[in-house]
């Protein structure tokens, strides 16, 4: 009797090691074992390059190298990104995933640039305010790429301040041709750029007020001393003197 009862003990004994083997597997073989390298996100409207990493726990740079976007950081609804690339070949990818997914998005909305202007409201939201004192340099130009926003004339030093409320999404100078660069996203679709710093004096995160200086007027990545100021309606350049108050 005490043996068959010994071997029901034991049977009962195995059953339950063989069932939390069974269990460690497949927990194991779920989302634990699934990889996020190769993972994608599509753009929805309103989205930003800097909540799309935020949520993913992404390093907004890394996210806009691997997706070959410059800034700044100008994405549209229908675009693919790719998260977790596996390799240095990532950052190539997204270069042909995203026309081939979003072909007839992608088109219309990055190559005719002089449309994007008419396409931003009038009104901003932003009370916006001149970045800095000085002359106009240079004016914006629809799909002229070297002219996606303002030159100001200034003093090497003088005080770059915040165009309007908002958190700093950018500051950094590893943007080619933009030197120094501080960027602030004012709502979900507003966001200004401040190019060619001596040095930004704000950090990613911080929220600024219109009117704080952020950076010193320079020449990083300019012939002259100089603020590139842009002003972009998700994602888009538009003119910053239809917003900026007259002078």
């Amino acid at each position: 009797m005490s043996k068959n009862i010994s071997r029901i003990l034991l049977s009962i004994a195995v059953m339950l090691a063989v069932a939390a083997c069974s269990s460690t597997v497949t927990r194991e073989s779920g989302p634990v074992s699934t990889p996020k390298y190769g993972a994608t996100a599509v753009v929805q409207r309103g989205d930003t390059l800097y909540r799309i990493a935020t949520e993913n726990g992404i390093a907004m740079r890394d996210l806009a190298a691997w997706n070959g976007i410059a800034a700044p950081y100008t994405i549209y609804p229908g675009q693919r990104l790719v998260l977790y690339p596996k390799s240095g070949a990532a950052a190539t990818r997204p270069v042909a995933t995203a026309p081939s997914k979003a072909a007839s998005t992608s088109k219309p909305t990055t190559s005719p640039a002089a449309t994007a202007p008419s396409a931003a409201p009038l009104s901003s939201g932003v009370a916006w305010r001149w970045p800095v004192d000085g002359a106009l340099l240079s004016r914006f130009v629809a799909g002229e790429p070297t002219k996606q926003g303002i030159d100001i004339a200034g003093t090497a030093g003088a005080p770059v301040r915040a165009a309007g409320d908002g958190v700093v999404v950018y500051s950094g100078s590893g943007l080619v041709g933009y030197g120094e660069l501080v960027i602030i996203k004012h709502n979900e679709q507003w966001l200004s750029a401040y190019g060619h710093n001596r040095n930004r004096m704000v950090n990613e995160g911080a929220v600024v007020k219109a009117g704080q200086q952020i950076a010193e007027l320079g020449r990083t990545g300019a012939a002259r001393d100089m603020l590139h100021f842009e002003i972009r309606y998700n994602g888009k350049p538009v003119d910053p003197l239809q917003y900026l108050p007259r002078k």
